[in-house]
């Protein structure tokens, strides 16, 4: 669990975007004890209204990277970080439409129009 969600370079890489793309003032997980050793410390870096929706987008992004993992090993699919990225960003857009307000309040300046 610990090198799948927070030291393999697949998933730092996840994080990296995720968090760029979220503009989100923490940096992502490297080499914490636990991803709960990186929320606590990232959360006291971000502002108090960001705080729900970076909870929100942390158990987001952890169960996506959880999901690619058990496509790769019981559907054979072949890793790619621009496509969980883009299944990130679409699972965030239908959680915000299922009423996680605070993942909204960190997305509604982030989304792109076009």
């Amino acid at each position: 669990m610990h090198h799948l969600l927070l030291t393999c370079p697949f998933s730092r890489q996840i994080w990296f975007e995720v968090l760029a793309w979220l503009q989100m003032p923490c940096r992502p997980p490297d080499g914490e004890a636990s991803l709960n050793h990186w929320w606590l410390a990232a959360k006291r870096i971000t502002p108090k209204p960001l705080r729900k929706g970076l909870a929100t987008a942390t158990l987001l992004t952890a169960w996506m990277i959880w999901k690619q993992r058990n496509s790769g090993v019981f559907d054979g699919a072949s890793p790619s970080i621009p496509q969980l990225v883009a299944r990130i960003r679409e699972e965030a857009a239908l959680w915000v439409r299922a009423g996680a307000t605070g993942l909204g309040t960190i997305t509604h300046r982030t989304w792109d129009v076009h």
